[in-house]
């Protein structure tokens, strides 16, 4: 029963043969690795995708990282009960930890020109997504988690449901697509950085620019002529 249960799930969700592409066409160059939907992996390919490393990260890694976070629960609440993934925003957050860096909760109130792009390392985005069976799309919507970054002087959506990585452009490019991301409903966008730039506040340029119009304090006589 649990298997027939497992097998009708990937059949819902859909399987392909290759899980992971490298493409040489006019916008994408074959240097970029595009790890493709299996099951319900798509948090795991967001994190490859964006570490452009089909190794940096495996299933086992994230079902350990989900153990640690609720290790006495018998159903984790940070990933799929039939084992198939669906991991929450918990678990990559733990899992780029890991690795040195953060991500870091947009605020869809602000406009992303205020990113700093050369000081990040890219964007994992949650975004709804239809569920199908064959050609019949169900009514039913789930998260889903895809990767933006940069490779080689171009930014890529490396969404893990394409077929292929699909090239946004250069930086001006990459700011209209989020700005519209931000336009969309039920979305979310992270901004991935390591945790050194993450303490430091230096990604946000109009942070930035706060601190440097504070005003300056005096110290010793002058302090001493202003209260006097």
């Amino acid at each position: 029963m649990y298997q027939s249960c497992l097998n009708f799930v990937d059949a819902l969700l859909g399987k392909d043969q290759k899980n992971s592409t490298r493409n040489d066409d006019s916008h994408v160059t074959e240097r970029v690795y595009h790890e493709r939907q299996v099951k319900e992996l798509c948090a795991l390919h967001a994190l490859n995708n964006l570490f452009q490393d089909g190794s940096a990260f495996s299933k086992q890694m994230l079902d350990n990282i989900c153990h640690s976070l609720s290790p006495d629960n018998v159903v984790n609440p940070h990933k799929s009960m039939l084992g198939l993934g669906n991991y929450d925003v918990n678990v990559l957050m733990a899992a780029l930890q890991k690795k040195g860096y953060e991500a870091v909760w947009f605020d869809k109130r602000k406009d992303p020109a205020c990113i700093d792009l050369s000081k990040i390392f890219g964007f994992i985005l949650n975004i709804p997504s239809e569920m199908k069976f064959g050609f019949l799309q169900l009514p039913l919507n789930r998260k889903h988690w895809i990767a933006v970054r940069e490779v080689e002087g171009n930014f890529y959506n490396l969404d893990s449901k394409l077929d292929r990585p699909s090239c946004l452009g250069k930086e001006q490019e990459l700011l209209s697509y989020l700005q519209e991301q931000i336009r969309s409903k039920n979305r979310e966008i992270f901004v991935v950085m390591s945790q050194e730039v993450e303490q430091s506040g230096i990604w946000r340029m109009d942070r930035r620019k706060n601190v440097s119009q504070l005003p300056v304090l005096h110290h010793g006589n002058d302090i001493q002529q202003e209260r006097t």
